[in-house]
């Protein structure tokens, strides 16, 4: 591959992964985390974390496939995909849970003589006063690589598709992979706008975005299992 064909697809897997980031499963499973997080650095540490999870996992895959010439089965990809469906109900689920335990409710009772009324919320408090970088990068790392697993096959195509030298199509890969860890930053930056907004308006305000979170994450996961099935069974 000459040079200038191979700063080509250089460039072009440096935008395919900016514009990779942006695909809507990503976005609902990665939403789920970030309503928890109202912080910018908080969020951008997500989306980092989700980037190096997804590029790892399309490393491996991709090492594998240009070493021994092996071709990703249909029915893998299907099934990694129908994980991560599973996936995103669990994160939108939980997150419901999560809610539903903290959920807001009127509180009534009497003193002296008068009946008092307000809002009561059964919302936990953290034992630790900080949140632990370990802990909180697991999640994100282990969807990324849920994430990177599922798109594999349909890289692997376009990289084979220009090349079968296993440095220049790691390479390509690691670009890609470069590309969708800084456009992940930049989406859990932007999502955590009306989080941190919401946290400091009002905390029912806070708990309705992160039920709208919990809502889409619910909703595509549901919506591509739906099509899943519908895709092969024949339909």
């Amino acid at each position: 591959m000459h040079e200038t064909e191979l700063l080509t697809l250089l460039g072009v897997g440096f935008l395919l992964g900016l514009r990779h980031a942006l695909d809507t499963d990503h976005l609902a499973a990665v939403s789920t985390v970030l309503a928890e997080r109202p912080s910018l650095l908080a969020s951008g540490a997500v989306g980092l974390w989700w980037g190096i999870g997804h590029t790892l996992t399309l490393l491996l895959v991709g090492s594998v496939v240009l070493a021994w010439g092996l071709h990703i089965p249909e029915k893998f990809e299907l099934i990694a995909e129908s994980g991560v469906a599973l996936l995103l109900i669990i994160l939108g689920g939980t997150l419901a849970r999560k809610l539903y335990r903290e959920r807001w409710h009127v509180h009534s009772h009497h003193h002296d003589g008068e009946r008092h009324v307000h809002f009561h919320s059964h919302q936990r408090q953290d034992g630790h006063a900080h949140r632990h970088w370990m802990a909180d990068s697991i999640r994100p790392l282990c969807i990324g690589m849920a994430h990177g697993l599922a798109g594999s096959a349909a890289l692997m195509l376009m990289i084979l598709a220009t090349t079968t030298d296993l440095i220049s199509g790691l390479l390509s890969i690691l670009i890609f992979g470069i590309g969708s860890i800084m456009g992940m930053m930049m989406i859990g930056l932007t999502i955590s706008l009306p989080v941190i907004y919401s946290r400091s308006i009002d905390r029912r305000l806070f708990m309705g975005v992160q039920g709208v979170a919990s809502l889409a994450s619910v909703s595509v996961g549901l919506w591509m299992l739906v099509t899943l099935v519908w895709s092969a069974t024949g339909h």
